[in-house]
């Protein structure tokens, strides 16, 4: 029953390709290249399993965190990328040994709306929205998907629909990303887990430590998800078996190697940019707040999705609605804009303007507060990566799963091989 204890510790997390040398386990000593959540989770995981072994944490820019982030502007919090996690065993395991359960809790339960604008008009999303695609097309294209190889475009024959989740996700239009990468579960990518779904569904959910989450929820820790970063951060300070370098320009896992005499089968490369035919999309991030009659007419939710490429902004996060904890002055709300740089003229007065008419005028605060890099995950990606064996080991978000939950349950999954 090995197999059904590792879904149930991983979910569909298991059919993710898991680009692990065979030999790492053998190290000696482990390098891990790249100092984001991923690296921080993988070092922490590899390090609690195996306290004799040497690891090393190399990152080329001179703070750890990469892509997580938090800006900070008297009592205005606003996180540049993911805010929040989905219900996943692995990510709750995380919070716990971490000693952050004081911190973290479930979003607004009256924040769950989301709402996709198309037109003039707001639409709210549910699973009624499928029926927009109609049931026959959906079944069809259901089973078309499951030959692999297809874009989130050829699973939701709406354009306007899949554009707006892909965007919302990854930044990207749906003809442009993979349906595999983005939905292994509805595609049936990978392995098939060895009891029913509801079987299945039933043990993870006993397995949660903590509290057990609703479905549909989300959950988010105070302060911004810098909170994770910092304790991971002074976890591994205090680790004796793990050393961490910053400004560290990591040319290849193979100079990596060299220069720390190790051989290649001992890099764990979790920096983005390496694999064959990287491409990335860039978008801008906004805050912007109102005094709370400002925007009273703007319905309580999570956010609005915007697939209309006229407009600058493709989505808007209700950031101090979402989360329970403090995102803005009393008397206010905080809303974050995702500003793609394919859609803006870099000119900030018009997504000003378009906030305002969507939202609402004269903002007590509007700044940017930075920009992101985001993966492209073209059709047939994940296929391509899945019969990869290189000679190091890869993981992170720019390798086989996007969100926060895959990229601190794949940490444990290499451990898990040692």
């Amino acid at each position: 029953m090995a197999d059904l204890q590792n879904w149930i510790r991983h979910g569909d997390e298991m059919r993710r390709p898991l680009l692990a040398n065979s030999d790492l386990p053998k190290a000696e000593k482990i390098v891990i290249v790249g100092g984001g959540l991923s690296g921080l989770c993988c070092a922490l995981r590899i390090a609690e399993k195996r306290p004799e072994l040497p690891i090393l944490l190399v990152e080329k820019s001179a703070e750890l965190g990469g892509v997580i982030a938090t800006w900070q502007e008297d009592e205005w919090i606003c996180d540049l990328a993911v805010n929040a996690a989905r219900p996943h065993p692995a990510f709750w395991r995380l919070i716990d040994d971490l000693q952050l359960s004081d911190k973290f809790q479930t979003s607004n339960p009256k924040a769950k709306s989301r709402w996709i604008l198309l037109g003039d008009k707001q639409h709210k999303l549910s699973p009624f929205s499928l029926f927009k695609i109609g049931p026959f097309k959906l079944r069809k294209a259901l089973k078309l998907v499951k030959n692999g190889g297809y874009s989130v475009a050829d699973l939701m024959p709406h354009k306007q629909i899949a554009d707006a989740l892909t965007l919302g996700i990854v930044n990207d239009t749906a003809s442009n990303v993979d349906a595999d990468f983005l939905m292994p579960s509805v595609t049936k990518f990978g392995e098939n887990p060895p009891v029913k779904k509801s079987k299945l569904t039933s043990l993870i959910t006993k397995s949660y430590p903590l509290f057990t989450p609703k479905k549909g929820t989300i959950a988010s820790l105070d302060g911004g998800m810098i909170t994770l970063t910092k304790a991971l951060i002074e976890r591994l300070r205090n680790m004796s078996n793990v050393e961490i370098r910053l400004n560290y320009n990591a040319q290849s896992p193979k100079s990596v190697a060299t220069e720390n005499n190790v051989p290649l089968s001992s890099i764990i490369w979790s920096a983005p940019g390496l694999k064959d035919g990287y491409e990335s999309t860039e978008l801008s991030v906004f805050a912007i707040g109102y005094e709370h009659q400002q925007v009273a007419k703007v319905k309580l939710g999570y956010g609005t999705l915007i697939p209309n490429k006229s407009l600058p902004i493709s989505g808007i996060l209700h950031e101090s609605d979402i989360h329970q904890s403090k995102r803005s002055p009393s008397g206010h709300r905080l809303f974050r804009l995702m500003v793609p740089h394919s859609r803006w003229d870099n000119d900030e007065t018009s997504v000003l303007a378009c906030a305002e008419k969507l939202l609402a005028e004269k903002p007590v605060l509007f700044t940017k507060i930075g920009e992101r890099k985001i993966p492209r995950y073209k059709p047939g990606y994940m296929a391509s990566i899945a019969t990869m064996s290189p000679d190091f080991s890869m993981i992170g978000w720019a390798v086989s799963g996007v969100s926060i939950t895959h990229v601190v349950d794949e940490a444990e999954r290499v451990a898990e091989l040692f």
